[in-house]
């Protein structure tokens, strides 16, 4: 029986770990060593439990607290070439830090997980999400960050159990929102994010490929909401046939995430 718990998820802060109590890995530390620490006590995780952390590119949301938390915790990080020469440009990590490249599409094996990743268009060098088997063979994946959905993607992701899948925008907020134009383009870019409709469409793919639990989220603070984000995404399954509770499993993750862990 596997667990993932979302720890944090939305635009200004992501991390989650996979695993159990006695271990597994960090995907992600964008927010405050401290933020991280109490989110894996609440969840009863010590933070020995995490052996290994994988990022999945440089932007401040995905590594801010990468620093502190190794200067506590000495771990490995594994992360694309491009991101780690990024992390270690902009962060003054320990020259102990052990920095582990990892190859899209070749599969490396920590605390007993076999992790392989896969590359995303986003506007960050090397970015990539992760795909994961666990030792008891269930597999899951996260993805997030995303500006359109390539067949990389889709080849990564087809098939996996459980997906913590972008849902970051609503099309009329973020046009009548405060942003700038400029800004508007970035984020509905193809090196941008996923609208909560994009995200239902691939979310239809992924359950009709065996998917079976999906988490939403990376929601936009200022341009989403967590329901609009699931009424968005469960309007459009059922629109296709596939009708929650019976077909798929679904959660929205809060900013920090206070559910519970999935088990799939």
């Amino acid at each position: 029986m596997s667990k993932f718990y979302s720890l944090f998820s939305s635009s200004k802060g992501n991390a989650s770990f996979l695993g159990d109590p006695q271990g597994g890995i960090l995907i992600d530390a964008g927010v405050s060593c401290r933020k991280l620490k109490n989110a894996l006590k609440n969840h009863r995780i010590p933070d020995e439990a995490v052996k290994a952390i994988c990022i999945t590119h440089s932007h401040s949301d995905h590594i801010a607290g990468l620093r502190v938390f190794l200067a506590k915790h000495p771990v490995p990080v594994y992360a694309t070439r491009q991101t780690l020469q990024e992390i270690a440009g902009t962060m003054a990590l320990s020259e102990e830090a052990q920095l582990r490249e990892i190859i899209p599409g070749k599969t490396v094996h920590m605390a007993e997980i076999a992790v392989t990743a896969f590359p995303t268009m986003h506007d960050a060098p090397g970015s990539c999400g992760y795909g994961f088997v666990m030792p008891d063979g269930e597999t899951c994946a996260v993805c997030t960050d995303l500006g359109c959905v390539t067949p990389e993607v889709q080849a990564a992701l087809f098939g996996a159990d459980l997906v913590l899948l972008e849902a970051n925008y609503d099309p009329e907020m973020l046009r009548y929102g405060s942003y700038p134009w400029a800004l508007q383009e970035r984020i509905r870019g193809t090196f941008g994010h996923l609208s909560n409709q994009e995200s239902a469409a691939f979310a239809a793919s992924l359950i009709t490929h065996g998917t079976t639990r999906l988490i939403l989220g990376h929601l936009s603070e200022n341009n989403n909401t967590m329901p609009l984000a699931g009424k968005t995404v469960e309007q459009y399954l059922r629109g296709q046939g596939i009708c929650r509770n019976r077909d798929y499993l679904m959660e929205v993750s809060a900013p920090a995430g206070l559910q519970q862990a999935v088990i799939f």
